[in-house]
């Protein structure tokens, strides 16, 4: 079965190329780690909640647009091995891929203000 990381971001609406840009840059890196697929979605359609809604959770503002995106991996045990590389690779910068390092490829967004987490799917509905 499948394990999907999900995250949700507030990019500056300025920055959406810089964002795609990035995007296609560093999430090789998930790829070369394992990862099956990877959809970075720009949004469109994001509605004010009364309660909550995924502007509140990222406190975005005026100028950003919010950004959800997930990677999927075959299973856990794949994603956990990829997260065990990843936080070690970030620890010591003279293991640290390019394609992450904050110097040549900068986040363009907060990255404090970004939700995430992984998730086990428990329906899988498709044609």
């Amino acid at each position: 079965m499948p394990y999907i990381d999900g995250f949700v971001i507030a990019v500056p609406t300025a920055n959406r190329q810089k964002f795609i840009d990035h995007a296609k840059r560093g999430n090789g890196v998930f790829l070369d780690l394992g990862a099956t697929r990877i959809l970075e979605c720009w949004g469109d359609d994001v509605p004010e909640g009364k309660v909550t809604d995924f502007r509140k959770a990222v406190q975005a503002t005026e100028d950003e647009t919010v950004a959800f995106s997930w990677v999927e991996w075959p299973d856990k045990a794949t994603r956990d091995a990829a997260m065990a590389k990843m936080t070690e690779m970030m620890s010591d910068p003279s293991k640290l891929d390019e394609r992450m390092d904050p110097q040549k490829n900068p986040m363009p967004f907060d990255g404090k203000r970004m939700i995430f987490g992984g998730f086990e799917p428990v329906v899988d509905l498709h044609k």
